[in-house]
């Protein structure tokens, strides 16, 4: 019998405004968040940023478990074309890997970036997007060997945000795909276009929304990422301009058994409990979109 999509749906720890880009606002606690979960009917979440939970696999299982949870993955960026930082790159991947096949996890989900703490976009070499390349297909053979899978993200700000980019990636790579429905709009990418031309390359899906006038603002750069994020610029499932509807009835033809991720960015200013409340409300919408999706089925 199949499962409906809202019993494929994983939180993730950023819907709650935790992140780890420097700067990003207020973070909430683990047990606040997971709480949340919890209490709104999640049973599987994503990693969250580093340090958010537990480092050790068993561990993060046993806090997992106090709120009946389970690990799906966790996204994680990585500088791949740098020759000089490779190595330690592929140990830290290795041991994030490690960490999150202990706790059960399935996904591990890259994402190309500059540099840790500056995601910068500066031109790269034919050199460079060879070794990204080939990072990938490192990262696909340590997620195998843990018995994860690894999908690539395509992001705003990272290295493969463009349309081109993120075909080349899957040229030149067999590496799954994060299809995340706001940040390949925001990328120029049409995600409904991706589903008929690569579903077989969809690994995991993150559900997210699009508000086109602030969308348009960090495009023009009068926004930075996190104010765009924080002034709403991804709004509950189904009350922006992403064609949701139609990308999940074209993904449920052809892949009724992928996992989706409730990824809606947010940023807390500060430990307000309006806002709180405000992104819990959020949360509860998008909820009811996709419970509504299935009752239309």
């Amino acid at each position: 019998m199949r499962r409906s999509l809202r019993e494929r749906l994983a939180a993730a720890p950023i819907t709650w405004g935790v992140c780890e880009v420097p700067g990003w606002g207020y973070q909430l606690s683990p047990d606040e968040v997971l709480s949340d979960m919890a209490a709104l009917g999640f049973t599987h979440t994503e990693f969250g940023s580093v340090g958010f939970l537990p480092a050790d696999g068993h561990e993060l299982v046993a806090v997992l478990r106090r709120y009946g949870l389970s690990l799906l993955g966790g996204f994680v960026a990585v500088v791949l074309h740098d020759p000089g930082r490779f190595e330690a790159e592929m140990e830290r991947v290795r041991a994030v890997v490690d960490q999150m096949a202990s706790a059960g996890g399935t996904w591990f989900v890259s994402c190309p970036v500059f540099d840790h703490d500056d995601w910068q976009r500066p031109s790269l070499d034919q050199g460079e997007w060879h070794r990204i390349f080939r990072g990938l297909a490192a990262i696909d053979a340590v997620t195998a060997e843990s018995g994860m899978k690894h999908a690539f993200h395509p992001h705003v700000g990272s290295l493969v945000q463009d349309d081109a980019e993120t075909r080349a990636v899957l040229e030149h790579t067999d590496s799954q795909l994060v299809l995340d429905t706001a940040h390949l709009t925001l990328g120029g990418t049409d995600p409904a276009a991706l589903v008929a031309s690569h579903a077989d390359r969809i690994g995991l899906v993150h559900l997210k929304d699009v508000d086109p006038g602030v969308a348009e603002r960090l495009r023009s750069g009068s926004l930075t990422l996190m104010r765009a994020v924080q002034q709403g610029l991804f709004p509950p499932l189904g009350q922006g301009a992403v064609p949701l509807a139609e990308i999940i009835a074209a993904l449920e033809q052809v892949r009724p058994e992928l996992w989706y991720v409730l990824e809606q960015d947010a940023a807390l200013s500060g430990p307000d409990a309006a806002d709180v409340e405000r992104l819990r409300r959020g949360v509860v919408q998008s909820l009811d979109f996709v419970q509504d999706f299935d009752a239309a089925r």
